[in-house]
């Protein structure tokens, strides 16, 4: 991976465990409303995978944002 590819992957685990724990969620609980594995969520949270556009997708809106916020957010950690 390229030192961009491994900073937005970075920032992306980072929005999405951030996230999930501000909405109460337990990573299983997250799984269950974007329909994924449990599994899945983990390694995407620990950076092992990167998501899909429809991944993306249902994660922001199984966190009750827009799909907009979350790329803005992963952004803007990538820059911090």
């Amino acid at each position: 991976m390229t030192e961009p590819d491994t900073t937005i992957l970075n920032a992306f685990a980072k929005v999405l465990r951030d996230r999930r724990r501000e909405a109460g969620l337990s990573q299983e609980e997250l799984a269950h409303r974007a329909g994924l594995s449990m599994r899945y969520v983990s390694l995407l949270e620990s950076r092992r995978h990167q998501p899909s556009l429809a991944t993306l997708y249902a994660l922001a809106d199984s966190l009750g944002i827009s799909l907009t916020v979350l790329v803005q957010e992963i952004e803007s950690q990538a820059r911090s």
